[in-house]
């Protein structure tokens, strides 16, 4: 089955590696977008990527086309050309000027298609930082991030490329914004994201506790939790996340727990009471934990409205119960392999967005791209023998 394709007839050219600009382009075409992704002879090398980032590129480059481009070419360049001369939308990230030295500037394309709206993702907005090399990692060290994830004096990134893919959302919030102006203007824009300031739009709940409090925000660790009971607990077996955030969920929670003693105490009504009682309290909840499995817990917590969370990790996400309701959808990847992954997280007039998708092997639509803008086969042919196409792999 398909999903809504809300963006459906919107074509979009994307030059990108690694994963914040795919993840604009993953969006876009996962929403309904015409997405060809322009790759070197060989494909992207983010395909090969091992360890860590051997995930990148099935999870965000679902939905596409693939033709490789020797944009070192003429020709190369010349087709680059072509299929932006009617797209809607262009995506890259790239170092800063590394397709304005191929003649692929904003200032260049758009005067051959005044309709064109090119997204950059760059690691800085303009400032003294905007030529520096950034990474996901860069930007959260830099930007307070991984100062508020660990341990006081042990910066930790966080456990996802969260600023490459939020950087990339927000990419995507500024082409649909400026696809809505284009609808009143009959012109397209520059739109750029940043890394940097993704990671300072993150981290603004903690500057805004320094301007509010005067003092400056712990990191998370260590921080002055707002409730008094708010935490991870060990029980016989699996730890489990249990949080109680107001005063109502107070007496759920000793009444689902049978802890009568510590309800009846008045002075512990009020959160903040609750907070400044915290190391009397906590003990006797680790305690009581300590004698269930997580599962007891969980049935005990299940419906009653207090939020809580059993410790997953990434590989149980396979088998989730909620998720096969379609949060995940079914991948072929290019080896032939059939997975599933993520979909996007949205529901549209009571769709999910999912739908099956392939993972293109490099340049496997080449052909199909090529004839779309009118080249006939001498041409097609003469493009491959000069190496300015990439033969499919």
């Amino acid at each position: 089955m398909t999903g809504p394709q809300p963006l459906q007839g919107i074509k979009v050219v994307e030059f990108t590696h690694m994963v914040m600009g795919p993840t604009v382009g993953h969006i876009l075409a996962g929403l309904g977008a015409e997405l060809v992704r322009i790759e070197p002879i060989g494909g992207d090398r983010t395909r090969t990527l091992r360890g860590s980032g051997a995930g990148y590129f099935p999870m965000y480059n679902r939905g596409k086309q693939s033709i490789c481009l020797d944009l070192k070419s003429e020709d190369g360049i010349a087709v680059a050309k072509d299929l932006l001369a009617d797209a809607d939308v262009l995506v890259e990230n790239f170092r800063p000027g590394a397709l304005d030295r191929l003649g692929l500037s904003y200032e260049a394309l758009s005067k051959a298609n005044p309709r064109l709206i090119y997204c950059s993702e760059k690691g800085f907005l303009p400032g003294p930082y905007e030529n520096r090399t950034a990474l996901d990692e860069v930007a959260q060290m830099m930007g307070g991030l991984a100062y508020m994830t660990g341990q006081p004096g042990h910066p930790t990134r966080a456990g996802a490329s969260v600023i490459d893919v939020t950087g990339g959302m927000f990419g995507v919030i500024g082409i649909l914004a400026a696809l809505e102006e284009r609808h009143r203007t009959g012109r397209g824009q520059k739109v750029v994201a940043s890394l940097f300031e993704t990671t300072i739009y993150l981290v603004g709940q903690h500057m805004a506790q320094y301007a509010v409090t005067g003092s400056p925000a712990a990191p998370m660790p260590a921080r002055v939790s707002a409730w008094a009971i708010y935490d991870v607990f060990q029980t016989k077996d699996e730890p489990v996340f249990i949080g109680v955030v107001t005063d109502a969920l107070w007496k759920k929670f000793c009444d689902v727990f049978g802890l009568d003693e510590l309800w009846a105490r008045e002075d512990l009504r009020e959160n903040n009471a609750r907070v400044a009682a915290r190391d009397e309290i906590m003990p006797q909840i680790r305690e009581l934990m300590a004698t269930m499995t997580r599962d007891e817990v969980v049935a005990k917590l299940d419906g009653t409205g207090l939020p809580f969370a059993p410790i997953g990790k990434p590989e149980d996400m396979f088998d989730d119960p909620h998720l096969a309701q379609g949060g995940l959808e079914d991948v072929t990847l290019d080896n032939g392999t059939d997975v599933r992954l993520p979909t996007i997280p949205l529901e549209m007039a009571g769709q999910r967005i999912g739908s099956p998708q392939t993972l293109p092997s490099p340049g496997a639509d080449a052909r199909a791209v090529l004839e779309a803008l009118g080249y006939d086969e001498d041409r097609i042919a003469q493009l491959q023998r000069s190496g300015a196409v990439g033969e499919p792999q």
